[in-house]
């Protein structure tokens, strides 16, 4: 009996750690306004309200930082699955000098942190006439996602039988045939998962979307925190409503996507 209960316990525990605050940012969005603040909490509201919920549907601004996220981040995803793709390609499957200096600069580039790049990048975009832009925001968002992404595909390309080419070479395929018509449908989960990888990375950037971006062009972590935190007072139950309601879009990407994200992420672990 005790060996079942301590791993029962455990997972208790961390279904606590990880949905706990879920389900408390849920109870304060439903709270009326003059009871979320009470002492002692409530963890189950005495009365519900959908008016935070409500509101969020007639705030214009919020509505344009979603459609902003919804660009930049699909945009981001795009780009960084067709750069990484064609990398992770060459990476896993060609055999030439300086590759193997190249594979490790760019996974020793993912070392950065990538707050100090800021101001060099918002130095160099600002030369350009780039700031409050979208193209600032995808090119900083693509090139931090980049190396991550290109070491998923390398390893998912190094699974994939050399023999597979050769036959396709045999054939009279060219590396454009072979790539395009081959490996990518074959490599689908590996492609999921660089692109929902690169897709949350542009979604949920805070820093970069606040410096680089305008009013018109930020996306909704830096929008959220413009529309609903002030200097002396915060709307916490319209945050809150609005913090779910904008992550609706990564949850059901996951759930649809699932399938795909883990054949993608596990598929490079074992080679062969």
């Amino acid at each position: 009996m005790r060996r079942l209960f301590v791993p029962a316990t455990t997972v208790a525990l961390i279904g606590i750690f990880a949905f706990g605050p879920v389900y408390w940012v849920l109870v304060t969005a439903l709270t009326p306004t003059h009871d979320v603040f009470r002492f002692p909490p409530h963890f189950v509201p005495d009365r519900i309200t959908v008016e935070h919920f409500t509101a969020i549907a007639d705030n214009a601004k919020l509505l344009r930082y979603l459609t902003n996220s919804l660009i930049v981040s699909s945009v981001t995803a795009v780009l960084t699955v067709i750069v990484a793709a064609y990398t992770g390609y060459s990476f896993a499957k060609f055999r030439y000098r300086g590759r193997r200096s190249l594979m490790y600069l760019v996974l020793a580039s993912q070392m950065f942190p990538q707050a100090l790049l800021l101001i060099t990048l918002y130095l160099v975009f600002s030369q350009v006439g780039l700031i409050n832009s979208y193209v600032a925001l995808i090119l900083s968002f693509t090139t931090f996602t980049l190396p991550l992404c290109v070491w998923m595909l390398k390893g998912f390309f190094d699974t994939i039988p050399d023999e597979l080419i050769e036959a396709a070479k045999m054939d009279g395929a060219g590396q454009g045939a072979i790539i395009h018509r081959i490996l990518l449908p074959v490599s689908l989960p590996g492609l999921v998962a660089t692109g929902l990888f690169a897709f949350i990375r542009g979604w949920n950037d805070f820093i970069f979307a606040l410096t680089l971006a305008g009013p018109d062009k930020q996306t909704l972590p830096p929008g959220l925190v413009n529309t609903y935190l002030g200097e002396f007072e915060t709307a916490w139950p319209d945050l809150m409503a609005a913090s779910l309601v904008v992550s609706l879009p990564v949850v059901i990407g996951f759930t649809i996507l699932q399938r795909y994200l883990v054949a993608g992420l596990t598929a490079g672990a074992v080679k062969g």
